[in-house]
């Protein structure tokens, strides 16, 4: 089995040729003719070694001989690569297949993609690639318009029309109306983000969970006066997630989640900037509200993330942004001073003035296709392999937890139980083996979506955490922004608007919040944004948005 290990080098003249490569071709907004895939299959007739005549949504795909397919990989520093991992053994006696494989570390994985791609050296798949990540090289025709050729797919295009992810595709069309990149897919909408709260003060005081922002103040408040501490919440990741996660209870995107700030008024049919508007301006009074008053501590959103901590191990603070993996991680921090004599639980996100929402959606990293991967004999086979492993009910179950009776067993009740002597999360802790380490499974390259089906998703995780995603299922999900993708003229013109506006908002976001800058100055903060060529920015989307409608119905 060849699986080499090939690092990737790059030097300033091969980044400059990339980048060239990258940037030339035609615009591509004409109205898309439409697929004739007779046509495709019969153009496909001579790269169909290994492919399944009548592979169907629910069968396992085995190459009908040995197959190699090329892959880029993003090798994590956890888990290193190795040639002897289970996942690639299992897949080669199963399903006959190998891969030749380019490994690039995670530390510049995004670089040395662009790179390869750009000279025209890419693999056959691409992996690791978030929505949005694509648009770059569509225009050169370096990467496959994978639209063109998802009827070879059955298991995508069963799990799409299931789970209606149809609206959830359209936001990665690009200009042509096509989409180049496959992304990991969810059946339900998965949180993580929250608030960590130490729920036994709560008890001590009487109080509830707080179900609002409104009542979470007041919660702090009442932890301020009992505990007199300076501040009660100090938070980490420099509030970036802390306003991404409070964002959509105030109909507005901030921080993690701010994007390109661009928002979809539906009545109005037209984009708008969110860092203008009155309800951006709601959100950031109510967090100024909570500095001023001495509840939120101001180096929430300068300080590292292990100040953060250790104010948490202090009782300096009470309230932390976290998610699961991380809440598990501060409970040790906190055991170090407390002993076991605390509760630090994740709540649920409070709803706020615009309701109980949240934003996100049910796309996840994926993958792309080299457009030379098209001129393989074996391009069919590879294309059904991909979408088993990917898609099917097997591939995602054998990503995620191995092979049943090596790596894991199941139970009386049907439940999934990990193999002893084998190391996963809080799993066997201190056994000989690790899941990923050793056997390569829950892999970001390969484990897509952290399972994609609601049941494979709840799966590794705690019956805390499950309760808790339990208690988020009715949130109301904002709808995702329609498309508005962009030629190349308007790539590079957006791209420069962008970088000036997003960087004004946080910086005022900040002073607003700190009270480095008086709110009653909004209006002329608004004003200044157009000096960042605001009204040219939202132009170009509106443009580019109506652009897509005409050309795409």
């Amino acid at each position: 089995m060849r699986r080499s290990l090939t690092r990737v080098v790059g030097t300033a003249a091969v980044s400059l040729f990339a980048l060239s490569l990258v940037a030339c071709s035609d615009s591509g907004n004409s109205e898309p003719e439409p697929v004739d895939t007779d046509a495709l299959e019969a153009e496909l007739e001579d790269n169909m070694v290994g492919a399944m005549e009548n592979y169907a949504a629910g069968q396992t795909f085995v190459a009908t001989e040995p197959v190699e397919f090329s892959m880029l990989y993003r090798d994590h520093p956890n888990y290193p690569i190795k040639d002897d991992w289970l996942l690639f053994t299992h897949i080669e006696d199963q399903n006959k297949v190998s891969f030749d494989i380019t490994s690039a570390p995670l530390s510049d994985y995004e670089q040395r993609r662009s790179l390869l791609i750009g000279a025209g050296d890419a693999p056959d798949v691409i992996t690791v690639t978030y929505p949005g990540q694509e648009a770059p090289f569509v225009a050169s025709g370096a990467i496959l318009p994978i639209s063109d050729y998802v009827h070879l797919m059955p298991n995508f295009q069963q799990k799409l029309q299931d789970w209606d992810l149809e609206g959830d595709l359209d936001t990665i069309r690009q200009a042509d109306g096509k989409y180049y990149m496959l992304p990991g897919i969810y059946e339900k909408m998965r949180y993580d983000y929250s608030i960590g709260l130490r729920t036994d003060i709560l008890e001590d005081l009487g109080l509830e969970e707080p179900a609002t922002w409104d009542e979470f103040r007041t919660v702090l408040e009442a932890i301020k006066k009992e505990k007199n501490t300076k501040y009660v919440f100090s938070d980490r990741w420099k509030g970036e997630a802390l306003l991404n996660v409070a964002a959509a209870s105030f109909n507005t995107v901030a921080g993690w989640g701010f994007g390109g700030g661009t928002l979809y008024d539906e009545a109005k049919d037209e984009f708008y900037f969110a860092g203008s508007s009155d309800d951006y301006k709601t959100m950031v009074e109510y967090f100024a509200g909570l500095v001023q008053d001495g509840l939120m501590d101001p180096e929430s959103f300068t300080q590292e993330d292990d100040q953060a901590d250790q104010k948490l191990a202090n009782e300096q603070s009470f309230a932390i942004t976290t998610n699961g993996q991380e809440l598990l991680r501060e409970r040790t921090v906190l055991e170090a001073t407390k002993g076991d004599d605390f509760q630090l639980d994740k709540i649920r996100v409070p709803s706020g003035p615009a309701g109980d929402n949240m934003r996100g959606a049910r796309i996840e990293n994926g993958f792309m296709i080299s457009s030379d991967a098209k001129d393989n004999d074996d391009f069919v086979a590879m294309l059904q392999f991909l979408d088993w492993l990917y898609y099917s009910d097997e591939g995602l179950e054998f990503v995620r937890w191995g092979v049943e009776g090596e790596t894991f067993t199941k139970d009386a009740d049907g439940n999934r139980v990990l193999a002893d002597g084998i190391e996963f999360l809080d799993t066997n802790v201190g056994a000989d083996k690790h899941f990923q380490a050793d056997y390569g499974f829950f892999n970001g390259a390969f484990s897509l979506a952290h399972g994609s089906t609601e049941e494979l998703v709840l799966t590794h995780i705690s019956d805390e955490e499950k309760a808790w995603a339990e208690g988020m299922a009715d949130k109301t999900l904002l709808p995702a922004n329609p498309p508005y993708p962009l030629d190349e003229g308007e790539q590079e013109q957006v791209g420069l608007y962008q970088t000036a506006l997003t960087d004004y908002v946080k910086q005022n976001t900040l002073a607003f919040i700190l009270g480095q800058r008086d709110l009653s100055e909004w209006d002329a903060y608004v004003s200044e944004l157009e000096g960042q060529n605001l009204s040219a920015y939202m132009d170009i989307i509106n443009g580019a948005h109506k652009r897509y409608q005409e050309n795409n119905g």
